[in-house]
């Protein structure tokens, strides 16, 4: 067997040991035993692998999410750096006409909540990376949107390391994206202030100048990526930027309120 061959082999276990843990709702062993701790050609080899799949079965890509932008989550998570995944329709859970009521948790293994600041395209980023600049970013977003995000951990106890977690596609669970969505010339996205409350209890906080200096800098950084990857951010995509604060976890029965300042207040409920 060439390397080649092995590399291959040892992306398909990571790939099936992932999906079972999903289809099981059982947590599986990290994944950087078969892909190693800094090989993140093989640990986003994984996440095409999991996200083709689900493609394969229905699903579609809506967006993309940052992962690890806030120093407070990198401390979390053990990580030094962000990174990327993919959103797909059937991971948005936001409220809207005809889906209404508590969200099912029946897909979920290990959820924790974040809250930050989401971004629509108007245009595409498919632009050469020289060009990718912050003044780009923002004249391609249509709108600013406050989210939820419910991250999610495959691996048993949160025990990731970075290609754990880049090859389990960022840790990604759900989102939920308010309606209320906001043109950047009426607000500010470094200068948003953040509480997230559960049951009325302010469990964590923080601002937008915690998402990499800026979740427009967050943006941007990504836009960079996914050309470097060759698949660019295109009109229409929804951008979770990265939290704003620490995540934190929850459990059935619990409410979730997200204040972004310059936003509507976002809330949900979360039953079993």
């Amino acid at each position: 067997m060439t390397s080649q061959d092995s590399s291959a082999t040892s992306i398909d276990a990571a790939v099936e040991r992932l999906s079972q843990a999903q289809a099981t709702r059982v947590p599986c062993a990290p994944v950087r035993d078969l892909i190693g701790t800094e090989d993140l050609a093989a640990a986003y080899a994984v996440q095409q692998g999991l996200v083709q799949g689900r493609l394969a079965h229905g699903a579609t890509v809506v967006g993309r999410k940052i992962g690890a932008t806030s120093e407070a989550v990198q401390t979390q998570l053990g990580v030094d750096q962000p990174d990327f995944g993919y959103l797909l329709d059937d991971m948005d859970v936001s409220p809207r006409e005809g889906r209404r009521g508590p969200i099912s948790m029946r897909t979920l293994l290990q959820p924790r909540v974040e809250a930050e600041v989401a971004f629509v395209l108007a245009r595409d980023l498919d632009l050469p990376e020289d060009e990718i600049t912050l003044d780009a970013v923002r004249a391609a977003v249509e709108v600013a949107l406050p989210a939820l995000e419910i991250v999610d951990s495959r691996i048993a106890d949160w025990r990731i390391g970075f290609t754990d977690t880049v090859a389990d596609n960022a840790s990604s669970g759900l989102f939920v994206v308010g309606a209320d969505g906001r043109s950047l010339d009426d607000i500010e996205p470094r200068d948003v202030v953040m509480s997230l409350t559960i049951n009325g209890e302010e469990r964590s906080a923080g601002n937008g100048a915690a998402c990499l200096g800026d979740p427009l800098e967050a943006l941007r950084w990504l836009a960079v990526q996914a050309a470097r990857f060759g698949d660019p951010l295109r009109a229409g995509h929804l951008i979770l930027s990265g939290a704003l604060g620490p995540f934190v976890p929850f459990v059935p029965g619990d409410r979730v309120v997200a204040t972004i300042s310059g936003f509507e207040p976002l809330s949900v409920t979360f039953e079993e």
